[in-house]
């Protein structure tokens, strides 16, 4: 039996269709007559334990208000479901409506209204984190770590990126010097007092669904401890290229003060952030994609030309 026929007699749901099949292999499925996201887990990469965890939270923020898609249980009452061979399912409340955008493809709608809608997504960051901290989370709640040592360290949780093989040597060099002066940058503002705790990780453009102008958050399977400050980078990473890139930073921002307070520091460290997404990223593609292909050349680039951003050229 494979593992989706096995997960949908679990949960004695209707397979409709597969949505997606990137880090996990999502389906449209049917549990009690209504709609719900089948989620088979991507085998190594969490801990049933993770995803528990994960679901734990989400269902928090559910329950305190927050749109987020909500853990359904199986028929016997679990959450998670271990199918064997390393396979874990669990099943989510489905969302309606559409992605605010896409990576790699122009924004769309007028500069006003793309200021408008990035404070709405920088508002929803704020209310995760407002409602997360407000949260008791379990005690035996575990998740990965995007701190100093998860982003910067010897062994960072997306791998050791200055070892991409589509960096040169000098480049290499380059990546190594941004590296050790962030290292040291984020070690001041952590000992300064730096916002830091359960973040999403993962607020890209097609994990912010917009249905009648609500946005709902999905997707939470890199969510773990870390800066707040990182969920407002790996934001604004899709949105470099773009013409209003300022309005839309500045539009994101207020909204999220609107909120929740973010300091004149943090802001100003926000492309360093930035830079440690694109250095994150890399270590992610290259496990991913052919090693010497276009791909995690692609993620290189950006790494590289964030680091010569940051060390000043």
């Amino acid at each position: 039996m494979t593992a989706l026929k096995k997960a949908l007699e679990v949960w004695g749901a209707q397979d409709i269709r597969m949505i997606k099949n990137r880090e996990n292999i999502v389906h449209e499925v049917r549990v009690g007559g209504r709609p719900a996201a089948l989620r088979l887990h991507r085998p190594g990469y969490q801990s049933k334990a993770a995803i528990q965890s994960e679901l734990d939270w989400m269902a928090g923020l559910a329950a305190a208000g927050m749109r987020v898609p909500a853990p359904i249980p199986t028929r016997a009452g679990d959450t998670v479901a271990d199918l064997g061979a390393g396979q874990i399912a669990t099943v989510v409340t489905w969302v309606d409506g559409a992605p605010i955008g896409e990576g790699g493809v122009p924004l769309p709608g007028s500069k006003a209204e793309q200021a408008a809608l990035y404070r709405k997504v920088g508002g929803e960051i704020a209310t995760l984190h407002n409602l997360t901290d407000a949260m008791t989370l379990p005690v035996d709640f575990a998740r990965h770590r995007w701190d100093i040592p998860g982003l910067l360290g010897e062994a960072p949780f997306w791998g050791k990126f200055w070892e991409c093989p589509a960096l040169t040597e000098d480049e290499r060099a380059l990546i190594q010097r941004a590296r050790a002066v962030a290292h040291d940058r984020a070690t001041a503002f952590m000992d300064n007092g730096a916002d830091f705790g359960l973040i999403h990780a993962d607020v890209l453009r097609e994990n912010v669904f917009v249905h009648d102008g609500t946005l709902t958050l999905i997707d939470f399977d890199d969510a773990g401890f870390g800066f707040r400050l990182y969920d407002l980078a790996v934001m604004m990473t899709q949105n470099e290229g773009e013409p209003a890139y300022e309005a839309i930073k500045a539009a994101a921002l207020a909204g999220y003060r609107e909120h929740r307070a973010l300091s004149q520091e943090a802001e100003d460290l926000l492309p360093m952030f930035l830079m440690m997404r694109r250095f994150a990223s890399m270590g992610w593609a290259v496990p991913r994609y052919n090693p010497t292909g276009p791909e995690v050349a692609g993620y290189a680039q950006k790494a590289v030309a964030a680091a010569r951003g940051f060390l000043g050229g």
